[in-house]
């Protein structure tokens, strides 16, 4: 079943890193995203209209299956196609993995719904320091 959304959805709280480091390493998460509910319906035309058109468009995402309120395997969200996925990976519990063919794969730390704004800042900041992790790519 797909979902076709055409709302303007409130702007996304989220927080990208840099893509490369000075030694010119590339992060394993590349930012942090903190949405209002887990609720992927909802959330997710504001995550992908914060994100910059240098990403390309988003074909695919995957979430944890056990978190995520969904229904179907896609979306049009814009009328463009997104496919949804879930995994049940204890790594991927606190991550959301965006696909662009052509472009790549981005990483974001979903912080909770239920954090408070010091807990999300927190959260946000520590997933986008300059600290150099391995990377995988698309």
């Amino acid at each position: 079943m797909t979902t076709t959304l055409s709302l303007h959805p409130p702007s996304a709280r989220l927080r990208l890193g840099e893509q490369t480091f000075h030694d010119g390493s590339a992060r394993r998460i590349d930012g942090a995203w903190w949405p209002r509910s887990y609720d992927l319906t909802a959330e997710l035309p504001g995550l992908l209209a914060g994100l910059p058109h240098r990403w390309g468009h988003i074909s695919s995402v995957l979430v944890n299956g056990a978190m995520w309120s969904l229904s179907g395997d896609g979306m049009l969200i814009e009328d463009q196609k997104v496919h949804l996925r879930r995994t049940d990976l204890p790594r991927a519990e606190h991550t959301i993995c965006l696909l662009a063919p052509g472009y790549g794969r981005w990483d974001l730390l979903v912080v909770p719904p239920t954090a408070t704004d010091e807990e999300a800042e927190r959260l946000m900041e520590t997933a986008t320091a300059d600290a150099p992790l391995a990377r995988r790519t698309a």
